[in-house]
């Protein structure tokens, strides 16, 4: 195939060189928003009389008949295309004949490349918003019927006070709400038009770049020709807002590591989502969460790549920048891919409740209450502490929890101790008392979850 470029060169490109400054193996991707840009182009270009209505018409058909045929198999991706705009291009010239040739007429590879790559992360935008929010309905409804579930909660991995087990997951809930308003924030500032702005400096053509904007459902145009073609900086929003969900299932998925294994034992995943030994009959691996938990690397790397790629380019437009769409690729689809065998590893997982209850019923998690208990009676705060710590070492000498120790060895330590305490310091007082809004009280838990309720409407 010959380049579109080629008159000004009297040899032709090394076959080395052109494989490695080919795209069209990873730009492909983008088949269909080039194709929708292209038409509209087309029609813009007639609208204000640069080509006929007919050549218009023309090139429409020709390019949705090769949307159709790509679409369908009949048509397959020539690889020695330097890129897929010049394989549809070259496609559509076959196709119509030299009214083909028009069609680039008032944009450069530039513009065109900038207007796929927002048209493309738009609609990926989107899968992933969607996937997103389907992750949070599956761990609202396991939080929505696990309301009553006592576990322990940590800090520093020590157990250290008692919550539910929904009151946990809704954390996970509030977190990724967020994960879907930094994304939609980031299209929100990518959805602007570059089509238009040409190689770097406009065109001398009197185009109607709002008309395609509009067209294409774009917010407005990018306002400055060079901004518009050398600017990447939405590829490194999304891109980081895909780590962050990354690093949010990758917290998650350690959790569910933990808590699969024999020593919690507080949920049980589906088959369908663990792996077996090769060597070992009992095993029961958590795969799909470890390999969450190590693709997220993977998506931290594609976010410091396209970093530093941008980083020590001048304006406007070079090479370097086809390196962005293998990162923002690469990082769109992992998410995707960890999201789609997440959401139903979720809905399918088992809390085991009365694992998580003996888990809280030792470690001293109650122990901020009994304090709390002194306090109200007038102890100050750090003097309870001091009585209460005191009490949680001779139990630990004694082999014995706070609820099993004597009234009378209890006002050993205090005279102000009294039989309510045990009522006071069990587990279930300790989360229904947790009265404040965002706690894990069970009101609280059911207002968390009203809200997320509505977030998914």
């Amino acid at each position: 195939m010959d380049k579109m470029w080629a008159g000004r060169f009297d040899k032709a490109l090394d076959k080395q060189a052109d494989d490695f400054n080919s795209s069209i193996h990873f730009d492909k991707k983008m088949y269909k928003e080039d194709i929708k840009g292209s038409i509209e182009h087309a029609l813009m270009l007639s609208s204000v009389g640069i080509i006929t209505k007919e050549e218009y018409e023309k090139i429409a058909d020709g390019l949705n008949s090769i949307l159709e045929d790509l679409n369908s198999g009949k048509l397959t991706f020539d690889e020695n295309a330097e890129d897929i705009h010049m394989f549809n291009e070259a496609e559509l010239t076959k196709r119509i004949g030299d009214t083909g040739k028009k069609l680039h007429t008032a944009r450069s590879r530039n513009d065109q490349v900038a207007l796929d790559l927002r048209l493309y992360m738009r609609n990926q935008a989107n899968d992933v918003v969607a996937l997103l929010r389907e992750l949070i309905g599956a761990l609202k409804e396991q939080a929505e019927n696990n309301q009553d579930a006592i576990m322990p909660g940590y800090t520093h991995l020590q157990r250290a006070q008692p919550i539910t087990f929904a009151h946990h997951l809704l954390a996970y809930c509030m977190m990724l709400m967020r994960d879907v308003t930094r994304i939609e924030d980031a299209v929100k500032r990518m959805n602007y038009s570059p089509l238009g702005s040409c190689a770097l400096a406009g065109t001398t053509y009197p185009t109607d770049r709002d008309m395609v904007a509009k067209s294409l459902g774009f917010d407005g145009i990018c306002l400055n020709s060079i901004d518009g073609v050398s600017d990447r900086d939405y590829c490194i929003e999304l891109e980081s807002a895909f780590a962050t969900i990354m690093m949010h299932l990758s917290r998650l998925s350690e959790e569910i590591i933990l808590w699969s294994s024999w020593e919690f034992k507080f949920i049980e995943l589906d088959d369908s989502y663990t792996t077996g030994s090769s060597i070992m009959p009992q095993k029961k691996n958590p795969d799909m969460a470890e390999l969450v938990r190590g693709k997220t690397g993977r998506v931290y790397g594609d976010l410091m790549a396209t970093l530093t790629m941008l980083k020590g380019i001048p304006l406007a437009y070079n090479k370097d920048m086809q390196e962005d769409k293998e990162a923002i690729f690469d990082a769109t689809e992992t998410v995707i891919k960890c999201l789609g065998v997440f959401v139903p590893m979720i809905k399918t997982m088992k809390p085991i409740k009365e694992n998580m209850y003996n888990a809280a019923t030792k470690g001293f998690i109650n122990a901020t209450d009994l304090a709390d208990y002194l306090t109200k009676k007038g102890v100050p705060f750090r003097s309870a502490y001091k009585i209460v710590g005191t009490i949680v070492g001779e139990c630990i000498k004694k082999g014995t929890t706070l609820d099993k120790m004597t009234l009378e060895e209890y006002k050993a330590h205090s005279d102000i101790f009294e039989e309510d305490l045990y009522n006071e310091i069990s587990l279930e007082t300790c989360v229904a008392k947790r009265i404040s809004r965002g706690s894990t009280g069970y009101e609280s838990v059911k207002e968390q979850l009203k809200y997320v309720t509505e977030f998914l409407k």
